[in-house]
């Protein structure tokens, strides 16, 4: 098994301790490129300021370089270092602190009632829901959520070097009608809502004046949402499948929900692995990075190392000190974890106030293609699987 495939493995966890024991940090001669398994190690070179989310020579990949959808890309402050990621997290992470879990409820409840079955359209709860509820905080208006939502699933395509042609470009054309959209709600003068006057606020108060990088990372916010809460969400489905007595003699109450999401973020990752760049030499540890070294990050590893998280491989409610490294850390730590917790967590509790016993329905799972992420797709005992 190589890292990559072990982020779709059936259970890629037995694999991760192993390589833990063998060293926090070893270098991979086949694949040519660190491994970074440990916790320790891990947390150090997300902090590292050398350790960069780009190569130096390639900051946007070569397949989307000239379209659309890499005009996006090399704008989004989680690709970017310095003032090209400051100032937009600035503009925008105090807006997304400001979310209280009552009002991502209230349009949680909202947006599930516009969806199509979603206790039988898994599909619609995963993916669909969480990008209509960013959506909605922004200020798409009801009937503009189902757009919203493809063009979002057709822009994300692009992130991934498995995508072939026909997904690259429908993921230039999603990104040139979402670029297209947020200019039409920048210009009404009411900015469509209070969270997107929040951050035009931040924006106008701020030096960072690039309009284009704004609408960037504007849907920079769904697509984050995108792949990464639908995985929370699937993987929390799938934790209840496989321990149906998580709530015995217990109504899933908002806090025990959000007890459940939490520990599934930490013990089946939606984002199993993501990758540092160095830019310069530097010592990490015991071992010298050269520049131009490339160190996959094990997440997933990371969050069942028994020195960050005691007794890692077993699920608890009520983990004290949980330690979870699936949305990073440092200075790129996702600054919406709260509102994909939060957002997961009441799709969720949506979703057994409609069907109590869903984790007693006949569903099977795989898990999409993918060398980072971690999201099931699930049909029913009677369906072919999908190919």
């Amino acid at each position: 098994m190589t890292p990559f495939e072990a982020a779709t493995h059936a259970d890629p966890y037995a694999y991760y301790s192993r390589l833990r024991r063998q060293g926090e940090l070893l270098f991979d001669a086949d694949l040519r490129l660190w491994i970074a398994s440990g916790a320790t190690v891990v947390e150090t070179i997300l902090e590292h300021p050398d350790c960069r989310v780009r190569p130096l020579h390639e900051p946007i990949p070569l397949a989307i370089a000239q379209g659309a959808a890499g005009h996006i890309f090399g704008r989004l402050m989680r690709m970017n270092e310095g003032p090209q990621h400051r100032c937009p997290r600035m503009a925008i992470e105090p807006a997304l602190a400001s979310m209280g879990t009552e009002n991502i409820a209230d349009i949680v409840a909202r947006v599930v009632e516009t969806l199509d079955g979603p206790v039988d359209n898994l599909d619609e709860l995963m993916f669909t829901l969480p990008v209509s509820v960013v959506a909605t905080l922004i200020g798409f208006t009801p009937s503009q959520l189902q757009e919203v939502a493809e063009l979002t699933r057709d822009f994300v395509a692009c992130l991934s070097p498995l995508s072939n042609e026909v997904q690259l470009s429908n993921a230039n054309s999603g990104a040139a009608r979402l670029s297209q959209m947020f200019n039409v709600l920048l210009s009404n003068d009411d900015k469509g809502s209070r969270f997107l006057s929040h951050i035009c606020s931040e924006y106008e108060a701020s030096a960072w004046g690039d309009h284009d990088a704004l609408i960037a990372n504007l849907i920079g916010l769904l697509s984050q949402t995108c792949e990464a809460t639908a995985g929370l969400i699937g993987n929390t489905l799938i934790a209840l499948h496989r321990r149906p007595d998580l709530f015995e003699d217990m109504q899933p109450t908002p806090r025990l929900v959000a007890e459940l999401v939490a520990e599934v973020a930490r013990y089946d990752s939606p984002v199993q692995n993501t990758r540092r760049f160095v830019a310069k030499r530097c010592t990490i540890g015991d071992n010298v990075l050269e520049a131009g070294d490339t160190v996959l990050l094990l997440l997933a590893s990371a969050n069942r190392d028994p020195s960050a998280n005691p007794d890692p491989d077993s699920f608890l409610l009520k983990r004290s000190q949980r330690r979870t490294f699936s949305f990073g850390s440092g200075r790129h730590e996702c600054p919406g974890q709260q509102v994909a917790l939060t957002i997961a967590s009441e799709a969720i509790l949506a979703l057994l106030h409609r069907q109590p016993t869903f984790s007693a329905r006949p569903y099977r799972w795989s898990y999409l293609p993918s060398l980072n992420g971690r999201i099931p797709r699930f049909y029913r005992d009677w369906e072919t699987q999908p190919a």
